[in-house]
């Protein structure tokens, strides 16, 4: 079971000067990379870079190193387009905020297909999520730089292809009833096609984080281990904590699916290839041939 208190994770303290402004940002203008196509325009070079971070690492490892599982989900530019369709409202294809829920009997009665983003507080989940919604620049996303600002099971929906959940952090801060509300859905929510767990790529993998692994292994989900804030990492450090995520993977779980991806929300990288893979594991996109 999912037993982490508040106390697993120590911070820094926070001057009491220092007023941490939660913000629920709605800014109406488009970040120049939200789209691929605009993305698109740039050199193949770069473009890869940015598509698929993974590629400008691996020359910095070693041969010894099995690269295989870090390209296993390799969709093509055209496939990458297409998913970027399912980011993209129209009049037909409304994507919002929808509801919130503190427990699962207030959660949302929704058939269609349903992924869920949960992480250690602090490790850029709705950040990440404002992100891959930035073609809706007026959703609302409530992002914070205080620790566990998300305390409900929060509900997006993408027209009729799937929902987005944003999850409670867990560790430092996370609401007292974070168990029950948290199990409680993995356990029981039939429409969950995938529960993305975000590990924090500047600190690597904490026990809270083995913790959250041990428990989707448990109800037997199947997830996926995205590892965040790839911009903020120096270059060896990074590398060691994708290895070090790799290993528990490859070592230590059934469920998890064997490619971790890596995301920056600051500069996008990697975050038209994660609306890919989102879009085809909830049935909306399927692949061409490579």
């Amino acid at each position: 079971m999912f037993h982490i208190k508040p106390c697993t994770i120590v911070l820094k303290a926070i001057p009491k000067l220092q007023k941490s402004i939660s913000t629920t940002q709605t800014c109406q203008s488009n970040h120049k990379l939200s789209s691929f196509l605009e993305a698109a325009k740039m050199p193949e070079k770069k473009l890869r870079k940015l598509v698929f971070p993974f590629e400008d690492l691996e020359r910095h490892l070693s041969s010894k190193v099995n690269m295989s599982n870090f390209q296993l989900f390799q969709p093509r530019f055209e496939d990458i387009k297409r998913a970027e369709m399912f980011f993209t409202p129209s009049k037909k294809h409304k994507i919002d905020y929808f509801t919130s829920a503190v427990r699962m009997d207030h959660a949302p009665l929704i058939t269609q297909s349903e992924v869920c983003f949960i992480g250690r507080s602090n490790v850029g989940k709705s950040t990440l999520i404002k992100t891959l919604f930035s073609l809706v620049p007026e959703t609302e996303v409530r992002v914070s730089k205080t620790p566990g600002h998300t305390k409900k099971m929060n509900f997006f929906t993408v027209g009729k292809a799937f929902t987005l959940v944003d999850m409670p952090g867990y560790g430092y801060k996370a609401p007292k009833d974070f168990v029950d509300m948290v199990e409680t859905y993995l356990e029981t929510r039939h429409n969950l096609k995938r529960t993305f767990l975000l590990v924090d790529g500047s600190v690597g993998l904490l026990h809270a984080d083995r913790i959250a692994i041990d428990m989707c292994e448990e109800f037997g989900l199947p997830y996926v281990l995205v590892i965040t804030k790839i911009d903020k990492a120096k270059q060896g450090e990074l590398l060691r904590h994708i290895l070090e995520v790799q290993e528990v993977i490859q070592n230590h779980t059934v469920g998890c699916f064997p490619q971790p991806f890596l995301v920056s929300s600051l500069h996008y990288s990697g975050v038209y290839l994660l609306r890919c893979f989102i879009a085809h594991v909830t049935g909306n996109l399927k692949l061409g041939p490579s």
